[in-house]
């Protein structure tokens, strides 16, 4: 052993090989005896030393480092159950605390770790007092409280040549994973624990604890619905809070109040109800809000509202969504569909979205995008039209227009996904390409490289594979952000390379406009098949105005520019940017609020996209290629066209076309209807529109109302009498339990169906739901329930019966159900004991954390664990030596050294 270093092995039982040492001295020494003696004692020192280093190798040596470091990490809960002030102090206690105890040896290392639904390490493990400001760095969501991947995250970020132990400061009421199981993992590693249960009290608290309504409600049939208070306050020593509660309902955009009242609740559980009657079938949402008339008698206001909704079931209906900016397009159809039984409604697209998200969906059988460009929807919208379809098994049809499928900007969408086609072309001898430049000047913005990322990102998704893209920003000097030296490049093959590329772009200060400008020009000169030439830039209006020969230029090449001045210095404008687009026959923006700029780039982004649209003005039949379901009983010759938009058909079995285009040219191109079953729901697209502008002949055509109402019922959603199953729902620990019960028409049970299920919560993300059968026509299924919000659930009951559709609202997250903390489990994984090592302690069971120096009578920087040890394997080196030795050994017996030559 030298000093803090031991050699130890992995194999000890080679070692008995050194035992063979004297073999190995007695055999050499008479072999030797030609050497002379001092050749001979060498050769045998070398030769043993050899055979040492040997069996060492072979025993896997090792060297054993012993630290008396100590690394404590301090896991702070920053979840919305812990009170603000005493999330406050917990900082206060880890500045203390590292500032009194890590000096004894100055070796040690302190780090912290801050959770709620995450974990995030907000100081790592450092041999220094790094305190913590009066608010954390890190981001995480407060509504959930994760302790055990706090403790992973600690466990990772240890370093391997340190005692290791860990503070829990935290209210101890975990609603995501298992803090206890986790503890006794990293004790048997040999991590320390030690606790500081927080304590909280919302005091008297009024919580909204659920709304309750039939799961069969019929039109016209009177239900209740019920709402269940509670005043959380003693019996003994409560007091009644006095509120207002009110219950209304909702549908779509539209509340109607049914009741509200003063009230005063008593201590406890108390239930209200309200008699009510649906007299028309939607999608309905029950809300119940109290608000206490003095706001100090109520701990908590984010426990005072809960829902609960239910769908009543009628004819099919259709959500038919224009463009708010060419209201009344779609009149014509409309008003046939409705003479035809089919209940439509109708709502623009825009910025208050046609709908509020999935769950409002769920009133309708099919959903209807007449000519709307993708930029009226956001994010979560587009991904809600998918899922209704895919998962939910509501239709969802397209129809033709210039702010439709490509043309409109919906390449590369969710919406793409649940079409029998793709909205791009694949060849540019169908489609003229096109090319986009980006010029990047808004870093100075308010959250600036973000935004810039974020309208690039949008950009190039909108983009066929047949056009061009280029990114120009400045960076010390302007350049390509990809591409160098030609700049834009096609996008199909480069579309993910290009998105990667753009997490990394930090595009600064740009100087002056000029050199990225003269950049772009050489750019746009090389491409010699590009029909649209546009260019975009973002700028607060700063850098150096261009020459006029670059602009001049820039237009003679057919470039358009296209600028958007942000406010960085003042109200947004700028004289140079919009004399910039009206030199080149671009448009020009102002934007104030950053949330605008991603309509902004999609639709200009489409401006790139308008070869996808085919015109001819003289007109063309479209052909009958498939007898499909949707044309039953429509005869050709069909009435001539004048246009429709380009797209692809998907290379899937599925996909049955039923309507061609003679022209342009390739039949996989010139779709005009078709449809296929995109997950539980159908899709379909009518590339040309309905009467208005491409099809004007067809309004007269004997057929016209046929046609476009059996296009409309085969996307709906098959509407089947549910009466003979019931569904109820019920939550408890994080989990929602699904049961179902089925009879047929006897109303006896139904037995050994193969159910099948799936859930959307409020991530949008779609989870299977297993069901299986409990007890005779009882079908029992489960799913996580962690987040607030609502769930969407449906269960396919057999072949060729409709699908049962539910679910349930969690109102809000059950850290605000917690009323104290969680001593038990704090003292549990206190008592639990490292091998060779005492348990952890309890600093304060008190929990109160303005009584620091109480706090600090525990020291958590006391070297009372086992001392750390680290290994380095050195038989690597050990075999190497020998080797050189060996060589040694036979030099000196193969070569005798003398001065005589």
């Amino acid at each position: 052993m030298w000093g803090e270093y031991r050699l130890d092995f992995v194999h000890r039982g080679f070692l008995l090989l050194l035992l063979g040492l004297p073999v190995l001295w007695w055999w050499s020494y008479g072999s030797l005896s030609a050497l002379g003696p001092v050749r001979r004692i060498l050769a045998l020192v070398l030769r043993s030393a050899v055979f040492i280093l040997l069996v060492l190798a072979l025993a896997e040596a090792q060297l054993v480092r012993t630290s008396e470091k100590l690394a404590v990490t301090y896991l702070l809960d920053r979840s919305m159950s812990v009170p603000p002030d005493q999330r406050k102090r917990m900082l206060d206690y880890y500045n203390e605390s590292v500032r009194q105890f890590r000096p004894e040896n100055p070796e040690d290392l302190a780090g912290a770790i801050v959770f709620g639904r995450e974990a995030k390490v907000e100081i790592p493990p450092f041999d220094d007092n790094l305190p913590m400001g009066s608010a954390i760095e890190s981001r995480i969501d407060p509504e959930h409280t994760n302790l055990s991947q706090a403790m992973r995250l600690a466990q990772a970020t240890f370093p391997h040549d340190a005692s290791k132990r860990i503070v829990v400061v935290s209210d101890f009421n975990e609603n995501l994973g298992n803090a206890l199981a986790e503890a006794q993992g990293l004790v048997d590693t040999g991590i320390g624990i030690d606790v500081l249960p927080v304590a909280i009290s919302a005091g008297q608290d009024v919580s909204v604890e659920k709304v309750t309504i039939p799961d069969d409600v019929r039109k016209g049939q009177p239900f209740d619905v019920r709402v269940v208070l509670n005043n959380n306050a003693s019996e003994e020593g409560g007091q009644p809070v006095r509120g207002r509660l009110r219950i209304s309902r909702h549908t779509g955009e539209y509340e109607e109040i049914l009741a509200e009242s003063e009230i005063d609740l008593e201590p406890g559980k108390r239930v209200f109800s309200v008699r009510e009657e649906i007299d028309r079938p939607d999608f309905y949402t029950y809300k119940a809000r109290f608000v206490p008339d003095d706001t100090g008698e109520d701990g908590r206001s984010q426990n005072n509202e809960a829902s609960a909704f239910t769908h009543v079931r009628g004819a099919g209906q259709v959500l038919f969504i224009e463009d708010y900016e060419y209201p009344g397009e779609f009149d014509y159809l409309v008003d046939r569909l409705r003479k035809l039984n089919i209940e439509v409604t109708v709502r623009p697209s825009g910025p208050d979205q046609p709908f509020a998200g999935l769950p409002e969906l769920q009133a309708f059988d099919a959903v209807v995008l007449a000519n709307v460009p993708r930029e009226h929807f956001s994010e979560d919208h587009v991904k809600a039209l998918a899922l209704n379809t895919q998962q939910m098994g509501s239709g969802l049809l397209m129809l033709g227009g210039p702010n439709s499928f490509g043309a409109g900007g919906w390449t590369n969408t969710p919406v793409e996904e649940a079409m029998p086609v793709d909205f791009q072309i694949k060849s540019s001898t169908v489609v003229p390409v096109g090319a986009l430049a980006l010029i990047m000047h808004a870093s100075e913005m308010a959250q600036g490289n973000y935004w810039q990322k974020e309208v690039a990102r949008l950009s190039i998704r909108t983009l066929g594979n047949e056009d061009y893209c280029g990114l120009l920003h400045f960076n010390g000097t302007d350049q390509w952000l990809w591409g160098q030296p030609v700049g834009m490049v096609k996008v199909g093959g480069q579309r993910n390379k290009m998105l990667a590329r753009l997490d990394r772009m930090v595009p600064g200060d740009m100087p002056q406009f000029e050199p990225s400008m003269v950049l772009a020009h050489q750019s746009f000169l090389k491409l010699r098949d590009a029909a649209v030439k546009h260019m975009i830039i973002i700028s607060d209006g700063d850098p150096s105005p261009p020459s006029a020969r670059i602009l001049t230029a820039l237009a003679n090449l057919g470039v358009k520019i296209s600028t958007v001045a942000i406010g960085t210095h003042g109200p947004a404008g700028s004289a140079t940017l919009e004399q910039i687009s009206l030199r080149t026959g671009g448009q020009y923006y102002q934007v104030s609020r950053p949330e605008l700029l991603p309509r902004i780039y999609q639709r200009e982004a489409r401006k790139v996209a308008r070869p996808l649209i085919y015109e001819n003005e003289s007109g063309f039949q479209p052909n009958i290629r498939f007898d499909h379901e949707m044309i039953q009983g429509v005869e050709g010759p069909l009435p001539p066209i004048t246009g429709f938009v380009l797209t692809t058909v998907k290379e899937h079995p599925g996909v049955e076309v039923a309507l061609i285009s003679p022209r342009p040219g390739e039949a996989r191109y010139g779709t005009v209807l078709a449809g296929w079953q995109y997950g539980l729901g159908k899709g379909a697209v009518f590339t040309t529109d309905a009467g208005k502008r491409w099809a004007t002949s067809w309004t007269a055509w004997e057929n016209y109302d046929k046609l476009f109402s059996q296009i409309v019922r085969w996307t709906m959603r098959p509407v089947g009498e549910q009466g003979k199953y019931s569904v109820a729902t019920d939550i408890r620990d994080g989990k929602v339990r699904v049961i179902v019960t089925a009879l047929d028409q006897d109303d006896q049970f139904l037995n050994f169906l193969e159910m099948l299920g799936n859930v959307v919560g409020p991530d949008m993300k779609p989870v299977d739901l297993d069901i299986e059968q409990a007890a005779p026509g009882r079908y029992v299924g489960e799913f996580d329930a962690s987040d607030a919000g609502s769930y969407l659930i449906n269960i396919m009951p057999g072949a060729g019966q409709a699908p049962i559709r539910t679910g349930i609202n969690i109102p809000y997250s059950s850290e605000f159900n917690d009323r104290e903390h969680n001593l038990g489990l704090a003292q549990m994984m206190a008592g639990l004991a490292p091998p060779d090592a005492g348990s952890g302690q309890v600093i304060s069971a008190e929990g109160n954390l303005s009584q620091l120096e109480n706090l600090l009578a525990v020291n958590p920087f006391r070297h009372d664990l086992p001392q750390a040890r680290s290994y380095q394997d050195i038989w690597h080196w050990l075999g190497f030596t020998a080797a050189c030795l060996f060589f040694a050994d036979v030099f000196f017996r193969r070569v005798q050294i003398s001065l005589a030559w």
